[in-house]
């Protein structure tokens, strides 16, 4: 009895066509319509593991991790710079989504720069930020600015120490005038402080000492005329508003 075989059934030509058109693996240089251009893997026609994204607008360089099209992992992001023409490292860090995200160092300038925590492109975590003219900020941000516990160390050597809300000096905090050996604590709003005590720190030390001590306090209890001073403070403040 003879044997009868269903023919296989043939796909269309077109899907072969697509199939080789997808991108998988290791690609040499693929330019976008808009003169874009990259190398490196693909997986299911979209940019996956190691590669090497040129934007021709900006001329902007990324060389790091991708995730289905997206920075996603480790990466630095370079910039050619108007004047010499070459490139130099704005981020180096870890990325999630196309943002940055996780640990990373941010050049924002010659001198000034950023290293610390990141979420969603911003500064967000512990960080330390380091500015041109010799400050350095060493503390918590939100929304990339300060915010928490920080400690802001000028040139000079002084420093404060103590709560920031908004990028400012807001809360309780300590402020160490080491050039003139005096310190003052007490209670801050938006980087002015309102009410506090200053007495003497290392005067004798102090390259600029003040020239005349701060008398000792007769107060019979200061810390509770502080608290005093605070709640009153606050109530104005509170009625103002």
């Amino acid at each position: 009895m003879p044997v009868t075989k269903c023919p296989k059934k043939s796909e269309p030509l077109w899907k072969g066509w697509e199939q080789k058109t997808q991108k998988n693996g290791l690609r040499h240089q693929v330019y976008a319509v808009n003169g874009d251009h990259y190398v490196g893997e693909w997986k299911d026609n979209t940019k996956h593991g190691k590669g090497t994204q040129v934007w021709k607008k900006t001329g902007a360089i990324y060389e790091g991790d991708w995730k289905f099209g997206k920075r996603d992992g480790y990466g630095t992001l370079s910039l050619p710079d108007q004047e010499t023409g070459k490139y130099r490292r704005i981020y180096s860090g870890w990325w999630k989504g196309d943002k940055k995200s996780g640990y990373g160092i941010q050049f924002f300038g010659p001198k000034d720069y950023y290293e610390g925590e990141w979420c969603g492109n911003q500064r967000c975590g512990w960080g330390r930020m380091y500015y041109r003219n010799g400050d350095i900020y060493e503390g918590w941000w939100w929304n990339n600015k300060p915010e928490r516990e920080g400690m802001l160390r000028l040139k000079n050597g002084n420093r404060y120490e103590g709560n920031w809300e908004r990028g400012m000096k807001n809360g309780h905090g300590r402020f160490f005038y080491l050039d003139h050996g005096q310190l003052f604590e007490g209670f801050w709003v938006d980087d002015v402080p309102k009410c506090g005590t200053m007495i003497d720190f290392g005067r004798d030390e102090a390259p600029e000492p003040t020239q005349f001590p701060i008398p000792e306090l007769k107060l019979l209890d200061p810390d509770g005329v502080l608290e005093e001073a605070l709640v009153m403070f606050k109530k104005t403040e509170e009625g103002g508003h």
